[in-house]
């Protein structure tokens, strides 16, 4: 069997865009589940020890750092030996809690080897696991990799506030706007998902074989085990599912894909909004040396980076709608549809994150041209209808509407001279008529919020 090349990878993730999403191995490859099982079970041990159990009043609490250090340290020659295991086993967890068990022995410990995966069931370790490592991915991955969006985005918002822009409504020349307005639109609809996003918790199951932690109960009736359960998980940084079949019911999980599906669509939104600014020459993009745009057409330097943004969230959101749909379905209190879905968590994440790269570096390369943005203005004086209209309303014009429609309709070109022109035949005051004068396609932009 070949070695993994990028050259030889049959998903793009893992070939031809892995060094964009390398940093997502420590959450979701094999290894690094494994090493998240084997976090969970050992911690839950030491827990056990602290507790403690009657059995385990004499374990040497000093042994804890060498413990920890099972998963702290863990290698990829380790992950290779847990794989060896589960040829035998055929069972993914009992792999992990037999390499725990050979080091019990290296430790000399092994007679505590008995209370590693006590009372648990595979989904109890499976299922605080995988959310850890989706949680953890968040806060030191995705979060910091969409923050350098939003910033840019806040930047050009600020750098941008005072450039006035034609907006188009259906396609068509409609009121004028603000440039750094309409990208700040969507910082702010991204931070209001994101808020929403952080709201959402991130939960574990574990309660034994199907909930209940009857094994727990049954060995020892006096513990308050839910008490326990709810600590342990909360020590690790998650939230326990309290009433649960075998398995997590994922709902808040599926919220939270819900809402990490809704940020990539404002970025989709976004990104087709900046190529359509491209094509209209209102943006530049700076030209690295050597880059070919067309094999065949010298001249182009094409927006590929909002195209490639564009491709990657849409594959994120389809998976992202997959597993929301899929994952809080389980037949009666467990089968194993989850189990095969939920080890792709990492794909809709890898996908973001190439589309993220894309639209960082595509923001970077923008290169405002204003002369194309004032021209298209200036040859729109049709769009101060609104705003002149609206003072005549004021002015107890009757069917000022009609008086506006009437000019901006023909197919005469509208121009400031003919504007100004209609201006002057109103039947409105001298100081009126120098106030709608005054509206021009340059500053009839209303007023944004700072």
């Amino acid at each position: 069997m070949k070695d993994l090349h990028i050259l030889n990878a049959i998903s793009p993730i893992d070939g031809r865009y892995f060094s964009k999403v390398e940093n997502l191995t420590g959450y979701y490859s094999e290894e690094a589940i494994i090493k998240y099982r084997i976090a969970v079970e050992i911690e839950y041990f030491i827990r056990l020890v602290r507790l403690p159990l009657p059995q385990l009043t004499n374990f040497p609490h000093n042994v804890f750092g060498k413990l920890r250090a099972i998963y702290t340290t863990f290698s990829s020659h380790d992950a290779e030996k847990v794989k060896e295991i589960e040829k035998i086993t055929n069972h993914d967890v009992k792999a992990v809690e037999y390499f725990i068990a050979e080091h019990f022995r290296d430790l000399d410990i092994a007679q505590y080897r008995g209370f590693i995966h006590f009372g648990l069931t595979s989904q109890d370790i499976n299922n605080t696991a995988f959310p850890w490592a989706f949680n953890d991915s968040l806060e030191e991955v995705y979060f910091p990799a969409l923050e350098t969006i939003s910033t840019k985005l806040k930047h050009f918002a600020k750098e941008w506030k005072n450039i006035p822009m034609l907006s188009r409504t259906h396609g068509q020349a409609a009121s004028p706007t603000l440039l750094g307005k309409e990208l700040n639109v969507f910082a702010e609809r991204i931070q209001t998902q994101l808020e929403q996003l952080h709201s959402i918790p991130v939960n574990a199951k574990f309660g034994g074989a199907i909930g209940n932690l009857n094994a727990h109960y049954v060995a020892y009736p006096h513990i308050d085990w839910i008490a326990f359960a709810n600590e342990f998980v909360d020590s690790i940084g998650l939230i326990r599912q309290q009433t649960t079949t075998q398995i997590e019911h994922y709902d808040n999980l599926a919220g939270k894909f819900q809402a990490l599906s809704r940020i990539n669509t404002i970025l989709m939104d976004l990104s087709k909004d900046i190529w359509t600014y491209i094509s209209m020459d209102y943006f530049k993009q700076k030209i690295k040396k050597g880059e070919i745009g067309s094999s065949t057409m010298p001249h182009k330097v094409n927006p590929i980076d909002f195209e490639n943004a564009e491709g990657n969230l849409g594959i994120a959101n389809a998976l992202f709608q997959h597993l929301s749909n899929k994952l809080p379905i389980s037949r009666l209190q467990r089968d194993l549809t989850d189990s095969t879905v939920i080890r792709n968590i990492g794909v809709p994440i890898a996908h973001t994150l190439i589309a993220f790269a894309s639209l960082n570096k595509g923001l970077s390369k923008l290169l405002i041209n204003e002369e194309k943005i004032r021209f298209d203005l200036e040859n729109h004086w049709e769009i101060t209808a609104e705003a002149i209209q609206t003072v005549l309303r004021r002015e107890m014009i009757p069917d000022a509407y009609e008086l506006l429609k009437e000019l901006t309709r023909k197919h005469q070109k509208v121009t400031a001279e003919s504007m100004a022109a209609f201006i002057d035949k109103l039947p409105v005051k001298h100081s009126v008529k120098n106030e709608l004068k005054a509206i021009t396609p340059f500053n009839y932009t209303g007023k944004t919020p700072e």
